[in-house]
């Protein structure tokens, strides 16, 4: 089993910055990539972020690419998601991700954090 507790979020103006932070714990040896989702109200789960745990390669959503940064700390057991430039339409519960290997889907899932950007 993996535990991720997400934390920060909060609101912030459209322009501004936040950052989202992700602690894991449990079995953090099986965990291939660790992600970041949001569903915005009347919305589906959709795709934010995810790096690779190992080596740190990322990927993003279009939509956030060039904005966002998503990041890991090995020695914390952490992730991050800096946030900048951020628009009314990121408002979001932001949910953390783990999955439990190579080729297995995410599993594993935070209680989310709620980010609303005011206009």
């Amino acid at each position: 089993q993996v535990q991720l507790v997400e934390s920060g979020g909060g609101l912030v103006p459209a322009g501004g910055s936040s950052r989202l932070s992700c602690a894991a714990s449990g079995r953090m040896f099986s965990i291939y990539y660790m992600g970041w989702f949001r569903q915005a109200p009347g919305k589906e789960r959709e795709f934010v972020a995810q790096v690779m745990y190992s080596r740190g390669s990322t990927s993003y959503a279009d939509s956030v690419k060039g904005r966002f940064t998503i990041s890991r700390d090995i020695t914390r057991n952490t992730i991050y998601l800096q946030m900048n430039s951020l628009k009314p339409e990121d408002t979001a519960v932001y949910y953390c991700a783990a999955d439990q290997g190579a080729g297995t889907s995410y599993k594993y899932w935070g209680q989310g954090t709620q980010v609303t950007v005011s206009s």
